[in-house]
Formats: C-alpha cells, sequence, structure tokens
C-alpha cells in the first residue's frame, strides 16, 4: 500500500507548515524582544542554547489573538507551558458546563447514618 500523499496535496501541507511556523516565529521574535528571558512560571532564566526551551504562551488560549503589545502573551519554558496547558483541558473536560464532563456519582451509602444509635446503644 503506498502511504505517499499526491504531489498537489503535500506541497499544500508544506505551504501551510511554512506559514504557521513563520507566524509562529514572528510573534515569538516580538515575545523575546519584548520580556525578559524569564519563565512566568518558574523564574528560571534562559540564555543561549536553552533559549529555544523558552515558549509563548498565549493567556487566552487562542493563538490567533496576536496584539502588537504582546498583552496576551507570557514567556513560559517548556515544562511550565505544558502543564498550563495540561490545567487548561482538565478544567475544560471537568467543568460544570462541558458536555464531556464526567456524570458524578449518586451517593447512596451514608457511613454515619446510625451513628447515633449505635452510641445511644454502647451507653
Amino acid at each position: 500500500m503506498n502511504s505517499q500523499k499526491p504531489p498537489a496535496t503535500a506541497k499544500l501541507d508544506r505551504i501551510l507548515a511554512d506559514a504557521q511556523r513563520s507566524r509562529e516565529e514572528g510573534y515569538r521574535d516580538k515575545a523575546l524582544k519584548m520580556y525578559p528571558h524569564v519563565c512566568g512560571r518558574c523564574a528560571r532564566e534562559f540564555s543561549g542554547k536553552r533559549l529555544s526551551e523558552l515558549t509563548v504562551h498565549h493567556r487566552d488560549h487562542n493563538h490567533d489573538n496576536n496584539p502588537q503589545d504582546g498583552s496576551n502573551w507570557e514567556l513560559l519554558c517548556l515544562f511550565c507551558h505544558d502543564n498550563e496547558h495540561s490545567r487548561y483541558t482538565d478544567q475544560q473536560y471537568f467543568s460544570e458546563s462541558s458536555t464531556g464532563s464526567p456524570k458524578k456519582a449518586q451517593v447512596t451509602h451514608n457511613p454515619f447514618a446510625d451513628l447515633a444509635a449505635l452510641l445511644k446503644s454502647k451507653e
């Protein structure tokens, strides 16, 4: 079975990937010029080769919201950035209004139901 894409599709994928990369590099470069090279969560400093470990986080989680003043950006290290997105995903999953949130189990057992009667019988 041939898993290669037709040339036109592969070319389009490459063009879209290049456009995405250039857009990200644009706001990343701006953020690195605007802000100190410090993670906004753990306060680690980055320089030299390690500067690549510092990422731009969109505070509202909308990657298309890139105001020129950088008000929607903060610099986070890779670890804090992953943690932030995990927390956001968990919040979306477990929120009350979420249709995908797990149903809360109905508690039918009360472990203290007969406690008063048991205490009186021991007196």
